[in-house]
């Protein structure tokens, strides 16, 4: 990679690019948790099953593969698109296409269209691929190979912000200050909503469009065509990995509402249940925090527990501020943020192995959120978001790390893999069907073990990966 003469004449200070990068990331995650609202409104209002409900994610995260294989396909045939037009406009491009989906919710709304809602959620993930492929490369070259874990945890924190606030406030203004006054559901509710964020999506583009970011390129005769990714076997792996873990977190988000709706559960409303949605997601927002800081090699241990410690504290108060729950009502989530500290330092800041230790903490979750009743069952399935808080980034990095001049198209397989988050939830919401809610989560138990040997494999194959990143070949 190389940088523009304008950037190479300053200091190498990415401090405001990050933070632009970073409003991005939160708005982000915003709309696309809104979809764990979307799920059960839809799914009332249509009169739908469990299974015709995952369409939501299936037409979302269905855009990703469908946008990311259009991607790869061009930097094959042509070389990598991002290098000709620019990280910055590729941004851009990303950030106009959500918006138009956003704006697309009106007509869906105003027919009330169960079909016209897929298309609008199809044409946000669309947006939302552009900027997976281009936003997580840009972060991870804001920087060196090194710390692009660290970096990468610290805007995924945001995004997570983003997915925190998303339950709460998008549950408020569909399930209630935007419902009918009869308390009955229309589809109208999310008219106003979404061309809310529609406009708050391109006032990010103006803002991104106006500040200068650093401009991050391949030489020409350094761009590869064909199929030379496929050579990496760590990428391979990192591409299934990745389908697991959002296939894994997506479902496990999808059905957290109808999970506590279960009599033998907490037989909660969608009222309630919505602030419990944010604490799944606020964990993933506590642990990447975490992360960031544990991740990075250029801060000693003692000042890692107390820089953890602090953000830990202050995060879980903004959470309790954001929640209409009352502390007792989330006091166990201490026991998750001391757990997650304990697995953290037993990581010892290795990508592979915390990643490979987090996997194996969720899969016990699971299985306890299958087995047991009551408040232990919710627990269980609440504890997962602070474990998967590290996972996308570490997976991400881990796959793409030491491809080199085949960086931007192995980013676009991983960014590929996505899919995941739409074929997953279709399977557990048949097995919701036929076999009940709790039981469908044996889904995504298999998709965290792969996880866990992945992260095996790159502990044991890919260490001098992550030092030299100049690997010839997977392994």
């Amino acid at each position: 990679m190389i940088m523009t003469d304008e950037v190479k004449t300053k200091s190498r200070n990415y401090t405001i690019p990050l933070i632009t990068i970073t409003l991005l990331f939160f708005m982000w995650g915003f709309i696309t948790c809104m979809n764990d609202i979307l799920i059960p409104y839809l799914k009332q209002l249509f009169k739908l099953t469990f299974f015709e409900s995952m369409l939501v994610q299936f037409c979302f995260f269905g855009a990703y593969f469908i946008g990311s294989l259009i991607y790869f396909l061009i930097s094959t045939s042509s070389g990598d698109p991002i290098n000709k037009v620019g990280y910055k406009k590729g941004i851009l491009f990303g950030i106009f296409l959500a918006a138009l989906g956003c704006v697309l919710f009106y007509p869906a709304a105003t027919f009330s269209s169960y079909g016209l809602f897929l298309g609008a959620l199809f044409v946000l993930g669309l947006g939302f691929t552009v900027l997976q492929i281009t936003a997580n490369a840009y972060v991870s070259l804001l920087g060196s190979e090194e710390s692009a874990s660290s970096r990468l945890n610290m805007t995924q924190a945001f995004n997570a912000f983003g997915t925190t606030i998303a339950p709460v406030l998008g549950g408020h203004l569909i399930f209630e200050f935007f419902s009918a006054a009869d308390g009955s559901f229309s589809a109208v509710a999310t008219r106003i909503p979404y061309l809310i964020f529609a406009a708050i999506l391109l006032l990010v583009a103006l803002l991104i469009s106006r500040v200068k970011l650093p401009s991050f390129q391949t030489e020409e005769e350094e761009i590869e065509k064909g199929f030379g990714a496929f050579k990496f076997n760590h990428l391979k792996f990192g591409v299934f990995a990745m389908f697991c873990y959002v296939g894994g977190e997506v479902a496990v988000g999808s059905f957290i509402i109808s999970f506590l709706e279960q009599p033998q559960v907490m037989n909660l409303n969608e009222v309630v249940s919505k602030n419990y949605l944010s604490l799944y997601w606020g964990g993933a927002m506590i642990g990447r925090f975490l992360g960031a800081i544990s991740l990075n090699q250029s801060i000693s241990q003692a000042k890692k527990a107390i820089y953890m410690l602090g953000a830990a504290t202050l995060v879980f108060l903004v959470i309790f501020s954001i929640v209409d729950l009352t502390f007792a009502q989330i006091s166990f989530f201490i026991v998750f943020i001391v757990l997650n500290f304990i697995a953290f330092f037993i990581g010892k800041a290795a990508p592979a192995r915390t990643l490979s230790i987090f996997a194996a903490i969720n899969v016990v979750l699971l299985i306890s959120a299958m087995v047991n009743h009551g408040e232990l069952a919710m627990y269980s399935i609440l504890g997962i978001g602070i474990f998967n808080s590290i996972m996308f980034s570490n997976i991400y990095t881990l796959a793409i790390s030491g491809l080199g001049k085949y960086t931007s198209q192995g980013s676009s397989l991983v960014v590929m893999a996505i899919l995941g988050g739409a074929i997953v939830p279709i399977f557990q919401g048949y097995l919701a069907d036929n076999f009940g809610v709790q039981h469908s989560f044996i889904i995504p138990v298999f998709c965290y073990l792969v996880i866990l040997i992945f992260g095996a494999y790159c502990t044991k194959y890919l260490s001098h990966v992550q030092h030299d990143g100049d690997a010839k070949s997977g392994h």
